[in-house]
């Protein structure tokens, strides 16, 4: 195996500027670099991972924490940060379930066994991640926010994807509108349900009047949901779930009751996971950019790890409404 010894002898240059090529040290002529660099290519240079870490005292490892590996959501997203990290030559540690894995994940910042971790499961009393990031851990937010925690974070317009959900039910002339809602400690599930029920507001209708079920973005939650909603003397003919997996239930129910869809109830999800669009669901949704949203997140791990002074940021992406079987009319009025 060749050393940073042979490839600076083939290189023409110190050790040291090996070193500096490596750890991308800023002292380096772009010509030396770039000569460095083919050398190492040609030999097929392969640091020791361990002696990098104690020089750079960086690990090249990213945490990863779900909330639930079972939600089709969570496997997608993981799949694309695997993905995602590699491409920039990093490794990932995952950690499953929120109330487990964020102390856990927190104590390997602590340990220097990760570099820092990427939270998906932030909640309003997610306590361990508040004070890890007061103690400026390296912590970026993907698909949440906390009101009082200031560190980077990706989201999606979710106000805005619950008003485009509103929007279309009010335009195709539902007046008997449904939600089955989410995890009201996540600000997904909060922001969703804001913008459906202004946006409804917006056009005359009483939010008041919405037929709610509580949900905590389980299938299992939803059916039960479901079935409360269909034995309402009045029951909804369209139906607005937090989450895609809320969705799936709540067809499930239908069925199982009878109900048509979308003759007799519409359902909309949110999140377009793969199943979504698989046949036996055919299911209209809010469609997050997830590909997009993985890749902004492990840039700013990337810039926070190596300028941890830098200021926070929060990249937004827009949702967009992807119209499929469980709803009737394949545009959304202008």
């Amino acid at each position: 195996m060749a050393t940073s010894r042979d490839v600076a002898r083939a290189a023409g240059v110190s050790q040291t500027t090996v070193s500096r090529v490596l750890h991308d040290h800023p002292g380096v002529k772009p010509e030396t670099r770039e000569r460095v660099l083919r050398v190492l290519r040609e030999m097929n240079y392969s640091p020791d991972g361990l002696a990098r870490a104690m020089i750079t005292r960086r690990t090249g490892t990213v945490g990863v924490v779900v909330e639930d590996i079972t939600n089709p959501f969570y496997p997608e997203v993981v799949e694309a940060f695997c993905r995602e990290l590699a491409a920039v030559e990093r490794r990932m540690t995952l950690w499953n379930s929120g109330e487990a894995g964020e102390p856990a994940a927190v104590g390997a910042i602590r340990q220097r066994l990760v570099d820092g971790v990427i939270f998906t499961t932030a909640t309003s009393d997610s306590a361990v991640l508040k004070e890890a990031v007061r103690q400026g851990a390296p912590v970026v937010l993907f698909n949440r926010y906390v009101q009082d925690i200031d560190c980077d974070r990706v989201t999606t317009d979710n106000l805005g994807g619950g008003r485009i959900v509103a929007r279309y039910f009010a335009g195709h002339g539902h007046e008997r509108i449904g939600l089955i809602s989410g995890n009201q400690k996540a600000s997904t599930a909060i922001e969703r349900e804001k913008g459906f029920l202004e946006e409804l507001g917006a056009h005359g209708f009483d939010p008041g009047a919405v037929l709610r079920q509580p949900g905590d973005f389980s299938y299992h939650r939803s059916r039960r949901a479901m079935r409360e909603l269909i034995e309402c003397d009045a029951p909804p003919t369209a139906v607005f779930c937090a989450n895609d997996l809320t969705a799936l239930g709540a067809i499930d129910a239908a069925r199982e009751a009878g109900v048509r869809i979308p003759e007799d109830v519409w359902v909309v999800g949110f999140d377009d996971i793969g199943m979504a669009s698989w046949k036996t669901f055919d299911l209209t949704t809010v469609r997050q950019p997830i590909s997009d949203m993985v890749r902004a997140a492990v840039e700013l791990m990337v810039r926070r790890v190596s300028s941890p002074g830098r200021s926070f940021e929060h990249v937004e992406f827009g949702s967009q409404l992807i119209i499929r079987g469980s709803t009737a009319h394949k545009q959304l009025p202008e």
